[in-house]
Order: structure tokens, then C-alpha cells, then sequence
């Protein structure tokens, strides 16, 4: 699965949200691209398959609230 998160105003590096979702899905998920420019920013999210997609977004949304960005992110997800 493929989740495109676009962040808009994010407060912090974009790095540290990165580690921190890498850091949760472990070999389970890859941050595959990145990108910046015009006030927004993106993180390219590949998820292996054995994951059901309820529970990585379910766990994607929490890392986002623990690091305080979810209400700047948004979420593109594809298969």
C-alpha cells in the first residue's frame, strides 16, 4: 500500500516525523521519497502488504497525533 502524507505548516522537520514513522513500521514500511517547497511537504509512505490497511493507518495516525502533526497532515492513500 502507498500512503501519501502532505503536510501543510508542519511545525516541525520534516526529518523528525520521518524517523518516527520509519521507526514504527519498522520492516513493515518504507519512507520511499520526500519533498518540500511552497509552504508544504510530503512524505512518500510504501507499507508492505501483510499489513491490513486499517491497522497501518490506524498506526500512522498515531504516530502523526504523538508527534502533535496530525491536524496538518493529510493522507493519500492508493494501492
Amino acid at each position: 500500500m502507498f500512503v501519501e502524507i502532505v503536510f501543510v505548516g508542519l511545525p516541525i522537520d520534516r526529518d523528525e516525523v520521518e524517523e518516527a514513522v520509519e521507526a514504527e513500521f519498522g520492516l513493515h514500511g518504507e519512507v520511499t521519497g520526500a519533498g518540500s517547497g511552497m509552504g508544504r511537504c510530503h512524505l512518500d509512505l510504501e507499507i508492505a502488504e501483510g499489513l491490513q490497511r486499517d491497522e497501518a493507518l490506524t498506526r500512522l495516525r498515531g504516530v502523526l497525533a504523538e508527534l502533535g502533526v496530525a491536524e496538518f497532515a493529510e493522507l493519500n492513500v492508493g494501492d
